[in-house]
């Protein structure tokens, strides 16, 4: 089968402009933080639209776009979320991770209680699809977990962007979250993400970043 091309007509910008706009750009993304203190403020549901549609322009292997994100605001149905993640999460700090896990999410003040997954005003957990059903014939995805990753990572930037806060949540094992939300066989949950307003009052553990020399190599016979 033939593929149709259409033209790409990109946006470019003088090299003065461009670092600019790269510096402001990692000014308000260095800015991002982890937050797990959330007013139950309501947030639109176009807005969390395009959130979605933001992180579902991202790259993926074959263009198979192997993402599910589904958006919860159901205050039952986090309930019941909220539920079994505290479930697992009391599995996992009482016996299932290791002391020097434990040891590391030490200064994060984190524990088995997750009441931001009832609090925020909505949870997406972020599905990634193995394979597809097309005319009742099963057809692998590629990159799956590689594709999946950046859509998220362009969600959150998308939900910071937007001026909420957002959480990247384990609950692992997160099996759960596929028959609580009823999610077909070929799904299975890569991340719970809750988005939202931040509480009138939140403390952030203070934390920097790795310096450039220290997450960048650089080979360029210029430097």
């Amino acid at each position: 089968m033939e593929n149709t091309f259409i033209p790409f007509i990109p946006k470019t910008y003088p090299e003065s402009e461009m670092l600019v706009r790269s510096q402001d750009f990692y000014a308000l993304m260095d800015k991002r933080r982890t937050v797990r203190d959330f007013s139950d403020k309501p947030v639109p549901k176009a807005l969390i639209e395009q959130l979605i549609l933001t992180a579902s322009t991202a790259p993926s292997g074959a263009h198979k776009q192997p993402w599910t994100f589904c958006a919860v605001s159901d205050p039952a149905m986090k309930t019941k979320i909220r539920e079994a993640a505290e479930k697992e999460e009391y599995t996992n700090y009482h016996g299932r991770m290791s002391d020097r896990w434990l040891e590391d999410l030490a200064p994060f003040g984190t524990n088995w209680e997750k009441p931001f997954l009832e609090i925020a005003p909505w949870l997406i957990v972020v599905f990634s699809r193995s394979y597809e059903r097309v005319d009742g014939e099963k057809r692998n995805n590629y990159y799956v977990n590689e594709s999946v990753g950046i859509a998220t990572g362009m969600l959150l930037t998308a939900i910071h962007q937007a001026g909420l806060v957002s959480l990247t949540h384990t609950p692992s094992p997160m099996k759960f979250l596929q028959k609580t939300l009823g999610r077909p066989e070929n799904e299975r949950a890569f991340l719970l993400i809750p988005v939202g307003y931040p509480a009138d009052e939140v403390r952030v553990p203070d934390i920097g970043r790795k310096p450039l020399e220290e997450v960048g190599v650089f080979y360029d016979p210029s430097s």
